[in-house]
């Protein structure tokens, strides 16, 4: 059954695509969830609907619409965030319902939703092409470019920010990249398991291995060999049983947090 499987060429380009995305999106929620900006993820998704009503209109790829279209909303939650004194949550709620209602004008200008669309919307990983899985790797390639190159800044940012500041080290410049290229990695990730689940491979990776991790740099690894781990085993199980593969993905985190609660809580931390 699994040679089978792995026979596709679908599969095994879904599969390489999904593991590039999901990995990615562990790495970059690690310092998202400790940043407590982890939601951000969730408020890009609704965006990436705007871009995506917006690629299908015009007939355009939806990934080079939706980019530059979520990047730009995602500067925008900063600078509401920065400008305006509220807090990060209520930022990335405003503009989360700004882009979910204004893709919502543009479906129905269209005519409604379609198959295309739906597809966005759930999670399509078996209809990733060649260049998308190109793409997904060249993403990963610069998650883990900045992880080497600037290691400290991020870990300062994201531990004791001030203090981080007070050693000349350009907080805001890092905030701006790191949501940026988690802009990039929203909208390559959302064929994966679908723009409504994106938010769930940003967070519960990172969540789970937090659980159970000695070191910083454990909880980076065990982050993205969870969420990794989860896309092989969802598509298995969604190719086995015919089930939604965004769905089966997410649901295999879940059954990761549980799992790494349970060890945790049984004294698995406190035995090392």
């Amino acid at each position: 059954m699994i040679g089978e499987f792995l026979s596709y060429g679908f599969v095994q380009r879904g599969l390489i695509a999904g593991s590039f995305a999901a990995a990615s999106c562990a790495l970059l929620g690690v310092f998202l969830v400790l940043k407590r900006l982890s939601l951000i993820g969730d408020g890009m998704s609704h965006v990436c609907l705007s871009g995506v009503a917006l690629a299908l209109l015009t007939s355009a790829n939806p990934v080079y619409v939706s980019v530059p279209v979520v990047m730009a909303s995602s500067l925008g939650i900063m600078k509401l965030a920065q400008k305006f004194k509220i807090y990060g949550d209520a930022a990335i709620g405003i503009v989360s319902a700004a882009g979910l209602s204004v893709g919502l004008m543009i479906t129905a200008f269209a005519g409604g939703f379609n198959t295309d669309l739906l597809g966005f919307l759930f999670g399509s990983i078996l209809t990733v092409t060649s260049s998308e899985a190109v793409l997904c790797g060249l993403l990963l390639a610069a998650v883990l470019f900045g992880l080497i190159y600037f290691y400290r800044d991020l870990t300062s940012t994201c531990f004791d920010e001030p203090f981080a500041r007070t050693r000349g080290i350009r907080a805001g410049a890092v905030n701006t990249v790191l949501v940026m290229v988690t802009s990039v990695a929203v909208v390559l990730a959302f064929k994966v398991v679908g723009i409504f689940l994106i938010s769930a491979l940003i967070i519960i990776p990172p969540v789970s291995a937090l659980l159970v991790s000695r070191t910083f740099r454990q909880v980076l690894w065990l982050a993205a060999c969870f969420g990794v781990g989860s896309v092989w085993t969802g598509v298995y199980l969604s190719f086995v049983f015919n089930i939604p593969s965004g769905a089966a993905i997410i649901l295999v985190n879940l059954i990761f947090l549980a799992g790494s609660y349970l060890y945790s809580k049984l004294g698995g931390m406190d035995a090392r």
